[in-house]
């Protein structure tokens, strides 16, 4: 399959670069990066710093390049995210977009799109932390009504948005199987005097020096407490993920696609 990887510089986009130079079943035919970057026109291998040239160019112009691929891979920003779409659409190309920090709004634009292209969008494609969103659920179904429920969240200093899209998709896996919506009981940090309401989630995000992404749920109850946690060391397994789902979209028939589908859960 051929793959355009989306913002090949970024810290994901490099990754997905080499990991998808790596596999036997994907050729990479382009990256396409924001206008104004010193490396456009550059080897693509070099620009990913892969350790090789990979004999692919770098664009600033995903239109110039994108009827040559299969999959478009795009783990870059919400307002390129926006573009890439809209050209994913009026392509007809598949879609596994990555990127997080979206509104309602903006996310049902990638809902609309599956109308018309095959579509993946996936906060984490880590596999591990998509199981313990099982484990996640299977607890909120068991005993969820009893426990206070928490959830910690840690990123690097870089990180744009808040709390991340990967514990926004917890808490609503964790609403879901309480028969609830998450924009009704998320409470989003605490100060001053704030007694804990029953039957809420609490959001907290830390952001500190590089960590990679570390996402912590507290169930609380009274004389005990459970805590599942997911670390990633890096981002190697975010990368590897997305592009298990890029070869997942290959071939498929328009619809909205998520992570579980990948892993068949």
């Amino acid at each position: 399959m051929k793959i355009i990887v989306i913002g090949p510089r970024g810290k994901m986009g490099r990754l997905i670069t080499q990991a998808a130079a790596e596999r036997s079943d994907m050729e990479l035919i382009a990256g396409v990066a924001p206008k104004g970057r010193d490396y456009i026109g550059t080897d693509l291998g070099t620009a990913a710093m892969v350790g090789r040239e990979l004999h692919v160019p770098v664009v600033d112009d995903l239109e110039d390049v994108i009827e040559g691929c299969d999959v478009i891979i795009d783990f870059s920003t919400k307002e390129m995210a926006m573009k890439v779409l809209d050209l994913a659409i009026s392509h007809k190309k598949a879609l596994v977009c990555g990127t997080t920090g979206f509104g309602p709004e903006e996310m049902q634009r990638f809902h609309d799109a599956a109308a018309h292209i095959p579509m993946l969008y996936a906060a984490n494609t880590s596999k591990l932390v998509n199981i313990m969103n099982r484990l996640l659920e299977l607890v909120a179904e068991t005993a969820g009504d009893e426990l206070d429920i928490e959830i910690l969240e840690m990123h690097d200093q870089w990180k744009k948005d808040a709390p991340s899209g990967t514990s926004k998709e917890m808490g609503e896996i964790i609403a879901g199987a309480l028969g609830k919506e998450l924009s009704d009981v998320a409470v989003y940090g605490r100060n001053g005097a704030s007694p804990r309401k029953k039957g809420t989630i609490g959001y907290h995000s830390l952001r500190a020096g590089n960590i990679p992404s570390s996402h912590t749920v507290f169930f609380g109850g009274i004389g005990e407490r459970l805590e599942i946690t997911h670390h990633s060391y890096n981002w190697e397994c975010f990368a590897r993920g997305a592009c298990d789902c890029a070869a997942f979209l290959y071939g498929k028939a328009p619809g909205f696609y998520t992570i579980k589908d990948v892993l068949n859960f």
